[in-house]
């Protein structure tokens, strides 16, 4: 069974920087994409960011790009999220998931999210 964890959320001001990481327990991690979704209150999970199997190819939804990063190891079953100059509006639950796309039904497992909270 495919299990993940999230990791490394928090607290940080506006402009700081969070890395999120994601652990995957099963020995066919390198199989699939993996992608990051955030979720506000009262709102759907929006997409975030996706990467390839063998990490050369990368997606990252508008209002992130230039700001994210999405990466992985493969060697350590894990994907990361860096998260630079956050925003309040950043503020949300950030979970991992393996699939592809950027719609969530194409994704099949999913991590319990961890909080991120930007401060003004």
């Amino acid at each position: 069974q495919v299990q993940l964890v999230e990791s490394g959320g928090g607290l940080v001001q506006a402009g700081g920087s969070l890395r999120l990481s994601c652990a995957r327990s099963d020995r066919i991690y390198g199989t699939y994409n993996m992608g990051w979704f955030r979720q506000f209150p009262g709102k759907e999970r929006e997409f975030v960011a996706s990467i390839s199997v063998d990490g050369t190819y990368t997606d990252y939804v508008s209002s992130v790009r230039g700001r994210f990063t999405i990466s992985r190891d493969n060697a350590k079953n894990t994907v990361y999220l860096q998260m630079n100059t956050l925003k309040p509006e950043d503020t949300a639950v950030y979970y991992c998931a393996v699939g592809g796309g950027r719609n969530p039904r194409g994704y099949g497992y999913w991590g319990q999210g961890t909080q991120v909270t930007v401060s003004s």
